[in-house]
Parts: structure tokens; sequence; C-alpha cells
């Protein structure tokens, strides 16, 4: 145990999950074992002195993790999240306990009008933006490709996909010189997945979004990445896949576990910085716990 209570497994293997489920978009309380997503052993080194973040899906999990690496590195934050306000709360909490402030921001990131007044909010707060994290999503698996609803398929591509476009359409005018905006894929965009059948292509077209970005703004100086993660303990596990494919989740990586959100948050933290990532733009980071990609 840790000097909090928490149990302490270390960054060589998370405790696989049980059978366990809990109601749409999930909450980070109820999940056993509980996710590391605090980044409690995390030091900075200044790597973001002064920035400003816009990280959206940044109440739980991998959003939550990178919201207080990014305080811890020197960066206010502002996150943007659906409902899940106790969540958002402790990342505030978090966040303002590493120095720096936090602006939380509730709503769909599936509505046009909502995606500008995040931005608007978060530029008003804090007098600009240098880095944006376009991280929410959402998934639902399907066992029949031909029950595949067209309202599933609309919400999926209108949060994961229009989502995205719309944040980063109403955030990247006020990126300077020297910005930078990371997307989250999956490694479901980059070889499918026969039951996240709607999920892997929404996922694979952010992706081919970050590379036409990079191309689109080498120019002025602003740097587009994406962070591909495989298998992740977060709330949205329990929360939208059947209890049978949550327990031991993870397991079929070659690692043979799921990674803990605070695994995979300094994958953001490198693209963020100028500092360690200055020559990198349209790239994908691929944390999959040992999986090779063949071309």
């Amino acid at each position: 145990m840790d000097r909090d209570g928490h149990e302490e497994t270390g960054v060589c293997g998370m405790t696989q999950p049980d059978a366990q489920s809990q109601p749409y978009p999930g909450r980070t309380g109820p999940m056993t074992p509980e996710p590391r997503d605090e980044m409690r052993d995390y030091e900075g080194r200044g790597l973001l002195s002064g920035k400003k973040a816009l990280i959206s899906g940044g109440d739980s999990g991998i959003g939550r993790a990178v919201a207080i690496a990014f305080a811890k590195e020197g960066a206010d934050v502002a996150i943007a999240y659906l409902e899940e306000h106790e969540d958002a709360r402790r990342t505030a909490e978090l966040v303002e306990q590493a120095g720096a402030r936090c602006l939380p921001i509730p709503g769909d990131l599936g509505d046009e009008a909502h995606c500008a007044d995040v931005v608007a909010r978060a530029v008003a707060e804090f007098g600009g933006l240098d880095i944006v994290v376009a991280h929410h999503g959402t998934q639902a698996p399907v066992e029949d490709f031909a029950k595949l609803s067209t309202q599933q398929l609309t919400r999926t591509y209108q949060v994961n996909v229009f989502g995205v476009f719309w944040l980063l359409r109403e955030a990247v005018p006020h990126l300077p010189e020297g910005g930078s905006v990371i997307i989250t894929g999956s490694v479901n965009g980059l070889r499918g997945n026969k039951s996240l059948i709607d999920y892997a292509t929404s996922k694979a077209a952010v992706m081919n979004l970050t590379y036409c970005l990079a191309q689109h703004y080498t120019d002025k100086g602003i740097r587009f990445n994406c962070v591909a993660p495989g298998p992740v303990w977060t709330p949205l596990i329990p929360a939208t896949l059947p209890e049978e494919k949550v327990e031991g989740f993870g397991q079929q990586a070659p690692m043979g576990r799921a990674a803990d959100p605070d695994e995979i948050a300094p994958s953001y933290v490198f693209f963020a910085s100028g500092r360690l990532s200055s020559y990198y733009t349209g790239e994908v980071l691929a944390p999959i716990g040992g999986e090779i990609q063949s071309s």
C-alpha cells in the first residue's frame, strides 16, 4: 500500500480486473482495481513552464493523468468533460495541488457550439493557448455489423470525429508558433477491431487528421502528433464493454496486461514539450504493450 492507503502495483504490472460494469460514461471510484491516474510519483522538470493547455476528456483516466503531468511540468490546464463532475473535481484538485490553475468545463463535445464555447472559455481564462489535447471519445461494441444502428454510428462520429474537428478548428487559430496539438488515436485505429467497428474507424479518421494538419500547419510552426494507446484501464472500459470482456481486460497484449494511465501520460508530455519533440510532427506514438505493427 502507498502512503495514502492505495494498493501499489508499480509500473511492472497492473492487477487484472474482475468482471464489473457501471453506467456510461463511467466513474473512477467504483473501479477495481483502482486505476493509477494521479501521477503520484511523477516529478516535473519545468518542461511546460508558463504554458496553457486544453485537454478534452480530461476528467479521468488518461486525460486526468495528462492534466496532472502537464501541471507538474508547469502548465495551467482546462479540462473539458461530459458530466463526470466528481472525477473532474478530483482532477482539478490534483492540478491545483501541483501549483497550476485548472478550469473544468462540462458539456457534450459532440455538439459544435459547445466545442466553440470550450475553446472560448479556456482562452478567456488563461489569455491564450499553447497546447491542445483532443482526447475525448466514446465507444460501444456490436456483435453483428448488420445491426449497427445509424443512431450509434452517428453518435460515435459526432463525438470522436466531428468533435475533434470542431474543437481543433476553434483552438488552432489561438496557438502560437511552437504550439502543439496532440490527438488521441487507438491501436484499434491502426489494425481495426471486429466488435468496436465504428469506434475503430473513427480513430483511424482522426489519426489521418493528424497527418493532414501536420502538413497544413508546418509553415506556421504548429506541431500535430498522435498518441495511439493499446488497452488502458480507464472508466470507459467497465462503462462500455460487457462484463466478460472487462474481466482480465488487456491480457491479450504481449505484456499480458492493460496499461495504467500513468504509463501513457508521459507520451503526451513528450509531444507537448518543444524541448523534447521540436522535430516531431505528423507522428504516431503507439504505447501498445509490445504488439508489433507491420507496415
